[in-house]
């Protein structure tokens, strides 16, 4: 049922009130510096579709830019002290962070020395991430066949698989206990200034037209539909993701690391099962509600590809299985964070292409700060500003799943 707003005017609308969303509407309404308004616009709040229904849930440390390695270590410490940072509130569960780690495994000299690089950053950053040869990947994991394997990078410390979903249901709870408005509705229209600088307000599906300070584009892979109200365009569409869980005949003594393949699928333990994704082999922009499964890539690319990295896995049997969609930044696979260029209060927290959740801590406490202040206070997230989309300069991230 479409919900109205309660009032005519707000400090903060969010379009979209999925992770980051969410996100960005407790970090803001819990800023003790923040005193204004919020209204969180959420098209299905069922949440049916979006992104984060169908996200692996997954975090790591190893990128190739610093700022990205920085990112995911405060994300860390926040799932690890989930309820100390909701000010220990005593409704609030523990969340496990599950830290079996990311398994990249290179097959040719020119991605190994990237890996190799790659360990040099995040080891100065205070990373646990190790640079492994094949005997060391031989001894600790010894169920892989590393037949055409040269060399890996691996890291057990405060990275793995964690419970997202429980992030996202508090940080909504919390939210609205903070104050925060929620409706069932949806932007359909944005009105500017007469100079262009501002938006002035946004008009529902319901019809009304309601006032706002600033606006917050949360839209996941819809996020240009939005920007496009204020004649905005961004690099950001729908791409199909395929995510599959597994039962094994024979399990693994031991937790399986998310294992990157070269081939691109990827494999971890999941509880008693196990889980494993990929791309499709041609990957383009697809509908907004195209979630239609193509069964061939788990039977002529996943299947296979799963029992010849891990012979133990020859007898395993198809659980479950689903299409998502990553808001996937076509520039350079990273977020767009910050104000736009010209259109001042338009705010973007847009194309995590699959990042999403692990990122979700640190994008949503500096979107509150920029709200709240004008300015990052902790992690300098400028790098993720429009101003690379408007001067078409990638943020170049070599660790891109």
């Amino acid at each position: 049922m479409v919900q109205s707003a309660k009032q005519s005017s707000y400090d903060v609308i969010i379009v979209g009130g999925a992770m980051l969303g969410s996100s960005v509407a407790w970090f803001t309404a819990n800023n003790p510096d923040f005193d204004g308004s919020i209204l969180v616009v959420e098209r299905d709040p069922t949440y049916e579709f979006c992104s984060t229904s169908h996200a692996n849930s997954c975090i790591r440390q190893q990128f190739s830019n610093e700022i990205n390695v920085r990112i995911s270590q405060f994300g860390a410490e926040f799932i690890k002290n989930f309820r100390a940072f909701m000010g220990d509130d005593p409704r609030v569960p523990d969340v496990v962070l599950q830290s079996y780690g990311y398994m990249y495994l290179a097959d040719n000299p020119e991605f190994a020395a990237i890996l190799a690089e790659n360990q040099k950053l995040q080891h100065d950053c205070g990373a646990g991430t190790r640079h492994l040869s094949v005997e060391e990947i031989a001894r600790d994991y010894p169920f892989y066949n590393l037949e055409g394997i040269i060399a890996a990078n691996h890291n057990t410390v405060d990275e793995g698989y964690f419970d997202g979903n429980t992030l996202f249901d508090w940080w909504k709870r919390s939210a609205r206990e903070l104050g925060v408005e929620y409706i069932n509705n949806e932007v359909v229209a944005m009105a500017k200034s007469a100079a262009g600088d501002r938006v002035e307000s946004v008009t529902l599906k319901s019809g009304e037209v309601v006032t706002c300070g600033q606006v917050v584009n949360a839209s996941g892979p819809r996020a240009v539909l939005t920007s496009r109200m204020a004649g905005i365009e961004i690099p950001i569409e729908p791409r199909k993701r395929y995510t599959f869980v597994f039962d094994a005949a024979q399990p693994l003594d031991r937790d399986l690391p998310l294992t990157i393949d070269p081939s691109a699928v990827h494999m971890r333990s999941d509880g008693a099962y196990y889980l494993a994704g990929c791309p499709p082999e041609i990957d383009p922009a697809v509908d907004y509600d195209d979630f239609e499964e193509d069964h061939s890539i788990w039977e002529e690319k996943v299947w296979p590809t799963i029992a010849n990295r891990i012979p133990q896995f020859e007898a395993i049997k198809l659980i479950n299985s689903w299409a998502g969609h990553y808001a996937f930044n076509t520039l350079d696979q990273n977020a767009i964070l910050g104000p736009h260029s010209e259109v001042e209060n338009f705010m973007f927290v847009n194309g995590f292409s699959g990042h999403g959740f692990q990122q979700s801590p640190a994008m949503g406490r500096g979107m509150s700060e920029l709200l709240t202040h004008g300015e990052f206070r902790t992690l300098d997230l400028s790098p993720f500003g429009f101003e690379r989309i408007a001067n078409n300069v990638p943020f170049v991230e070599k660790a891109v799943i």
